[in-house]
C-alpha cells in the first residue's frame, strides 16, 4: 500500500444549534495516497468544504482522527503550514488591495526570512508556472478575468512547493473553454511537482478529467472512494442521480475504454 497524505478515520462532525444537533459526519474514513487527485462529491449537506477545512486543521471534528503527511491536522495551523498544504478556495480569495504579485508572494513574505528580490523572483516564476506572463504582475485583482483569478489564486497556493493541494470548486464561474484550460494546467501541475491533489467539484467534466479517485460522501460517510468507472457502477441512488443523469452520460464520454481504467 502507498503512502497515506491523508488519512481520515472514525471521524465526526457535529453542529450544536441552540438545543440542537445537527451530525454531518458519522465514523467517516477515508484515505488519500501520493501522487493521487481523490475528488470529494456529495449532495448539499454532506460537509465536503467542511472536510477540506479540517484536513487544513481550521476546523476541529467532534471526534476522529485526521493526519496530513503523518502529523495531525491540527498542526498544519502553525508556523510554516503553506509549505506543506496549499489551498485554493472557491472564489480565489485574492486580496483585493494587492496586486497579482503581491499577491502570490504572501505567504513567503509572511515568513519575514526571505529577502524581497528573492521573493519576488520566486512570485515571478508561479506567476510563469500558471501561464500568466510577467505583465500580469502589476494587476489589481479587479482588472482579472475569472480564469485568472483562480490561476493567480493557484500560484499562491503553490508558491511554497506543498506536496498536498487542496481545491475548493476549483472551475467553478469558469466559461467551458477556460474550465477545459485550467483542468489542463492543474494535470500539468501534478504531474510536474508530484503533487497530491483533494479536490471539491459538482462539475461532471472536472471530475471525469482529473480524478484519479473519487470519494462520494452519503449518509454521513464515505460511501465509496474509487475509480471513476467503479463509482459509476456503484448501486446507490445519489450516484444514479448525479453520475447517471444526461449530463453525467456525456461527460462519462471523456473515460478512457474500461480496458485501461482510470
Amino acid at each position: 500500500m502507498s503512502e497515506a497524505v491523508v488519512d481520515i478515520k472514525k471521524l465526526w462532525t457535529v453542529f450544536q444549534n441552540g438545543d440542537k444537533q445537527a451530525v454531518i459526519h458519522k465514523n467517516l474514513d477515508l484515505r488519500v495516497e501520493r501522487g493521487e487527485i481523490v475528488s470529494l462529491v456529495g449532495g448539499s449537506g454532506t460537509g465536503k468544504t467542511v472536510l477540506l477545512r479540517q484536513m487544513l486543521g481550521l476546523e476541529t471534528p467532534s471526534q476522529g482522527e485526521i493526519s496530513v503527511l503523518g502529523k495531525p491536522a491540527a498542526e498544519l495551523g502553525k508556523h510554516g503550514a503553506a509549505s506543506r498544504v496549499g489551498m485554493l478556495f472557491q472564489r480565489g480569495a485574492l486580496f483585493s488591495a494587492f496586486t497579482v504579485l503581491e499577491n502570490i508572494a504572501f505567504p513567503l513574505r509572511e515568513l519575514k526570512i526571505l529577502p524581497a528580490e528573492l521573493i519576488r523572483e520566486a512570485a515571478m516564476v508561479k506567476l510563469q508556472m500558471v501561464g500568466l506572463g510577467p505583465e500580469a504582475a502589476d494587476k489589481m485583482p479587479s482588472d482579472l478575468s475569472g480564469g485568472m483569478i483562480k490561476r493567480v489564486a493557484l500560484a499562491r497556493a503553490l508558491i511554497m512547493d506543498p506536496p498536498l493541494l487542496l481545491l475548493d470548486e476549483p472551475t467553478a464561474g469558469l466559461d467551458p473553454d477556460s474550465s477545459d484550460s485550467f483542468c489542463a494546467l492543474l494535470r500539468s501541475l501534478h504531474q510536474g511537482m508530484d503533487l497530491t491533489v483533494v479536490m471539491v467539484t459538482h462539475d461532471l467534466d472536472t471530475l471525469y478529467e482529473l480524478s484519479t479517485r473519487i470519494a462520494v460522501l452519503a449518509e454521513q460517510k464515505v460511501i465509496i472512494n474509487d475509480t471513476p468507472r467503479a463509482v459509476v457502477a456503484f448501486d446507490h441512488p445519489f450516484i444514479k442521480a448525479f453520475f447517471l443523469g444526461e449530463r453525467g452520460q456525456r461527460a462519462m464520454a471523456l473515460l478512457p475504454p474500461a480496458s485501461h481504467p482510470v
